[in-house]
């Protein structure tokens, strides 16, 4: 009985299952659509802090970023 009673029922909505299946992927392109705004947002974030890194590190006099190591020599 239980067979005729989901045949009834997919008779009267035999679109049930497409709309379902649409539906599971409408939400997981919205999900997929998020994790990729939030990947390119954290990109940016990093590119501009790299950015600011290079001209933080351009702007230190060049005595002050790389010392010589002093030479030993043996008497």
């Amino acid at each position: 009985m239980s067979s005729n009673k989901s045949r009834s029922a997919e008779a009267k909505n035999p679109f049930s299952k497409d709309k379902q299946m649409s539906a599971a992927m409408q939400e997981k392109a919205k999900a997929d659509a998020a994790e990729a705004a939030k990947t390119a947002r954290l990109r940016a974030l990093r590119l501009a802090k790299e950015a600011a890194d290079r001209e933080a590190a351009a702007a230190k006099p060049a005595a002050k970023r790389a010392k010589a190591a002093p030479v030993w020599r043996a008497s």
